[in-house]
């Protein structure tokens, strides 16, 4: 018996409340993911699964955003959806996942070795709610039997993808990184939550700040007194194993650079930083930073600032990490894609 729309969002609202939950079997699981990978602490684990509760498996945020498609309530010819997903913060390919099934159709999922215990017991728990969703997911370590696909990946795994993936349908991703852009008129509580857009998950995910653009003359005293707030970062071993490692290679060799003893702020042109640091570049005025950004529009995945960007979407500061349905990766709406294969 097939799984109606409106019984599949029902079953994935109910998933958001298990992920905002204290069930000791969802807490083991995030404990075994942290040990196999440091990084994925128990608190970013959860501080993940929260915003996923919250902003995609809300029920009326669901019917609301299925509602915008012309989804049928029984998919009667269900496609197979290839994931590749990536592995740099927590259930980062969720929302991938999430509009295939939201589509109704069916997936196999190719994890991250990074993360590679958390997916599969959210796909168990659902079959454990409705039988109906047994097979609707399932997880190889080599894609085979789909019809279109979407995976993410770096820029060297991309070229993989174009030549794995490329006579299929599909959606394929690689590195961006995400700018904010600043006027020197923020105040002190807009730059203590863009050091959350810099600082959560370590600074490891697209949706990270990696690199802040200053007008010429900029006081960096209030920004870095701000970033100061967040100095409990260093107290993770990995994290300040990297930032003593950049911290030394600069003074090495002889690099100017800013240190809030937590992060270094380094002038840089590039849009992707190392961890434990942050990019800076100084505008002119904001005609030249228009045109620089548009340059760089296909490298961007947010940006963020207090004042409007003209042709820009852009976002509050402290909001990065909290994406929405509507809010895809790299802009390409996903469901659209899935409803027309």
């Amino acid at each position: 018996m097939v799984i109606t729309l409106n019984e599949r969002l029902e079953l994935l609202s109910r998933l958001g409340a298990y992920l905002s939950s204290d069930d000791e079997r969802l807490l083991a699981f995030m404990q075994r993911s942290q040990y196999h990978n440091p990084w994925f602490t128990l608190e970013n684990q959860q501080k993940a699964a929260k915003a996923i509760a919250e902003d995609m498996l809300d029920l009326e945020k669901l019917e609301a955003w299925a509602g915008s498609y012309m989804i049928p309530q029984i998919q009667t010819s269900p496609k197979t959806i290839g994931i590749v997903m990536a592995g740099n913060i927590p259930l980062v390919g969720f929302q991938d996942l999430l509009s295939v099934l939201v589509a109704g159709h069916n997936a196999v999922v190719k994890l991250s070795d990074k993360d590679k215990f958390l997916l599969p017991h959210l796909a168990n728990w659902l079959v454990e709610q409705d039988e109906r969703m047994d097979g609707m997911v399932r997880f190889e370590e080599r894609l085979s039997g789909f019809e279109g696909v979407i995976a993410t990946g770096s820029n060297n795994a991309y070229r993989y993808f174009e030549a794995y993936f490329g006579k299929k349908p599909g959606i394929l991703r690689k590195n961006r990184n995400s700018v904010a852009v600043l006027t020197g008129e923020e105040t002190p509580e807009q730059l203590i939550n863009l050091g959350d857009d810099i600082f959560q998950f370590f600074g490891l995910g697209c949706r990270n700040v990696s690199k802040i653009y200053v007008p010429r003359g900029y006081n960096f005293d209030l920004l870095l007194e701000a970033l100061h707030e967040s100095r409990d970062i260093i107290l993770h071993d990995k994290y300040k194993n990297n930032f003593d490692y950049n911290y030394a290679m600069f003074v090495l060799n002889k690099v100017d650079f800013l240190n809030t003893g937590s992060l270094i702020l380094q002038e840089n042109s590039s849009l992707l930083s190392r961890i434990a640091c942050l990019h800076y570049e100084y505008y002119d005025n904001p005609e030249g930073l228009q045109e620089n950004l548009n340059l760089l529009r296909s490298d961007i995945q947010c940006l963020v600032s207090g004042k409007e960007i003209k042709d820009w979407v852009f976002l509050p500061f402290g909001s990065t990490q909290q994406p929405g349905l509507y809010d895809y990766p790299d802009g390409v709406d996903i469901l659209d894609f899935l409803l027309g294969l």
